[in-house]
This record gives structure tokens, C-alpha cells and sequence, in this order.
């Protein structure tokens, strides 16, 4: 385990509810379209534009993407001041990891512009990583591999070598694609799901730390 790359919604912070929040009061605003934020859900993990468009497809509804998320994310950060937090666990992990001289990287299909608002709302940012990669860096985002692809090369580590920790099925499939261990947090869907799409493992949170990924990494490598 030379490296860990980290997903952020949902894997860093717990922001999934918030984006959905958000994509609901656009399609209302914008289309006068009412849609649950529960219709996000299969498109978790694959970038806003696809986020959005996947929704927009279930719906038969034609809408103008960069629009739509130039009004999305106006709206997510409004919402989250004072309500968007850490997942248990993740800034300690970050730092802990940090301090062990273990390589780090965010690898998320989400936009800069989202990434640092999200690292920020929990005190995080550019220097407590080793390299920060996320939508704008590559041209196909999740479930294709080019994220954590790229992550590994950022970080000059072999992605055999690298530790995927991911929220969504989608995320899961990217690392695994990507050569990648991938370990699960059920934070937005549950463990058997994460587990079919191809997680080792999966945790509840990332409170355990890195005496936690140890074990799980411990396991994965007695059991091949």
C-alpha cells in the first residue's frame, strides 16, 4: 500500500444529499420540472455533467448542461455553509496518513471548483495532499479508469500499488478498471452493493483510521 486515493463526495465529505438538494432545486427553477433527489442516485460518482444529464435523459427533459451546472453548484454553496461536514474519520485519516509518509491523492469526477469548496468546508486543501486530481483532468470520467489512472501517475506509484476508497459502485468499478484495491464506505449505498461492483471490503466510515486500512489491505493480500 504505497498510495491512497481518495474519492471526496461521500468518501471525504458527506456531501451527496446536498448535490441532489441542489440538482432538485435546478430542474425546478430552471425547467419547472419536480424531481426527487433519490433520481440522482445511479449517477452518483460520474460528475456533475453526467449527474445531471442522466436525470435529464430518465426524464426526457432537453437541458443546456453547462447551464444547468453553473446554476447547481451557485446552489450547493449556498447550501452548504454551516451543514456540510467530514465523513467520521476523514481529515484525521488524511492527516494521519500524512504524517505516516504514505502517498495521497483525491481522484473525483467532480470540478475543481467543487472539489476545493468541499476540501475547505472541512479544513482541508491542496498542501495536505500529494496531488489533487479530479474532473477537469480527464476527458472520461467514472466508471471509466482515467481518474484514479491518472492519481497514480501524479503520484509516480503503479496503481497495483495504490488503495482506492470510493462511496459508489461506479467509483468502485474505475479503480478496479484502473488496476487498483478498492475498499468501500457505506455511506450512500449499502455494503452487497458496493461489494458486487468489486470492493475488498467495505467500512462504515473511515473512523478506524489507518490501523483500519491496514488490517483490511492485511487481509486482501492473505487471501489471494
Amino acid at each position: 500500500m504505497k498510495a491512497i486515493l481518495f474519492d471526496v463526495d461521500g468518501v471525504l465529505v458527506d456531501s451527496e444529499p446536498m448535490i441532489a438538494e441542489a440538482g432538485s432545486a435546478m430542474f425546478a427553477e430552471l425547467y419547472g420540472v419536480p424531481v426527487n433527489p433519490a433520481e440522482f442516485k445511479p449517477f452518483i460518482g460520474t460528475g456533475e455533467a453526467r449527474f445531471l444529464g442522466g436525470v435529464a435523459e430518465a426524464r426526457g427533459v432537453d437541458i443546456d448542461v453547462p447551464k444547468a451546472m453553473r446554476r447547481v453548484y451557485e446552489l450547493y454553496f449556498e447550501l452548504i455553509p454551516g451543514r456540510l461536514g467530514a465523513v467520521p474519520g476523514a481529515v484525521e485519516l488524511v492527516r494521519e496518513l500524512r504524517a505516516a509518509g504514505i502517498k495521497t491523492a483525491t481522484a473525483t469526477s467532480a470540478d475543481r471548483i467543487k472539489l476545493d469548496a468541499n476540501l475547505e468546508a472541512i479544513g482541508l486543501g491542496e498542501a495536505d495532499f500529494d496531488a489533487l486530481v479530479c474532473g477537469n483532468d480527464v476527458t472520461r470520467k467514472k466508471p471509466f479508469p482515467d481518474i484514479y489512472v491518472e492519481a497514480a501517475r501524479r503520484l509516480g506509484v503503479d496503481p497495483a500499488d495504490c488503495l482506492v476508497i470510493e462511496d459508489a459502485p461506479e467509483g468502485i468499478r474505475a479503480g478496479k478498471a484502473a488496476g487498483c484495491a478498492c475498499v468501500g464506505v457505506s455511506t450512500t449505498f449499502p455494503a452487497a452493493v458496493l461489494i458486487e461492483a468489486g470492493a475488498s471490503h467495505v467500512l462504515p466510515d473511515l473512523s478506524g483510521g489507518l490501523k483500519a486500512l491496514e488490517g483490511l489491505e492485511s487481509r486482501r493480500r492473505n487471501a489471494r
